[in-house]
């Protein structure tokens, strides 16, 4: 994560989490450590993974003291193998105890999506086809967690509401079909946005390319009837499959020749990886 997205972006979030979690102070850590100490901690892996969140974990102390520091012993993206030693946390004892779930918390998550994606894409290679996220993700978590897809070598599709233009089913009622909710859009959005319909059958397919869609959206269709939705779109529209896309799955549909896969999963129900801060080393005093 960039430096500016990270400090600007994502710290109000992770100064929300700190403040979820410390309401008014950490009375298990004020019991043991009332003054300032320095100490060390070391970072190790659970399980086997893909690493992704570090900065976002550095952060979450750095918010409590500033003099703290991880050494990584491993970059981000790397695999690692579980009993691993991942870094060595260092700085003010209480910034250590008070911060660790919080900053544990965002790891082992976006760790775990970067894990989940990065099986995901290699069960594609072989096929031109490119796994992307949806806006299925956490409440105020969505910056870490399509981070993580891209750490695990996914692509994100569009960010937010903002971020440009997809016509689902509601859309589509709303606009009272196909043909006039694309009118519509090229109307409203600007022409640098391109249209994404989503389609469930073929005959939806026909209507979207004879409305000028620039992606078609294959919304749970069999395999069979992605086939044909894809032979008969011919190029015209870039292609997109929707809808229970899993591991066991998604090479299967990417033999269909879509372009793009979307995959719910990746963020909504990938596991974490089981990280834990251990051995805590407290300095001799001066």
């Amino acid at each position: 994560m960039d430096p500016v997205t990270l400090n600007v972006v994502a710290d109000r979030y992770l100064r929300l989490a700190l403040e979820e979690d410390i309401t008014s102070e950490d009375v298990s850590c004020a019991c043991v450590m009332p003054d300032a100490r320095r100490g060390v901690v070391d970072l190790i892996a659970k399980g086997p993974g893909v690493i992704c969140g570090l900065d976002v974990f550095g952060r979450v102390f750095s918010l409590l003291d500033r003099q703290s520091q991880v050494e990584r012993l491993v970059g981000e993206g790397d695999e690692v193998e579980s009993g691993e030693l991942v870094a060595h946390v260092s700085g003010d004892v209480r910034a250590l105890l008070s911060g660790e779930r919080t900053a544990l918390n965002y790891l082992q998550r976006m760790s775990g999506i970067a894990t989940h994606t990065r099986r995901m894409v290699r069960a594609l290679e072989g096929t031109h086809a490119t796994l992307v996220d949806t806006r299925k993700t956490t409440p105020c978590m969505r910056v870490f967690e399509k981070e993580a897809v891209r750490t695990g070598g996914g692509t994100n599709h569009r960010y937010n509401l903002s971020d440009g233009v997809m016509l689902k089913d509601n859309h589509i009622d709303a606009a009272g079909g196909i043909a006039p909710a694309v009118a519509a859009a090229r109307v409203r959005a600007p022409f640098v946005r391109k249209v994404e319909v989503e389609v469930e059958s073929l005959d939806q397919v026909r209507e979207a390319l004879d409305a000028g869609a620039d992606i078609i959206m294959l919304d749970n269709m069999d395999l069979d009837r992605m086939r044909q939705a894809v032979d008969m779109i011919a190029g015209r529209a870039q292609t997109e499959a929707s809808g229970n896309v899993d591991l066991e799955s998604v090479h299967a549909v990417a033999e269909c020749g879509v372009d793009f896969i979307s995959c719910g999963a990746l963020t909504h129900s990938s596991p974490i990886l089981d990280l834990s801060m251990k051995h805590l080393r407290v300095e001799e005093e001066a």
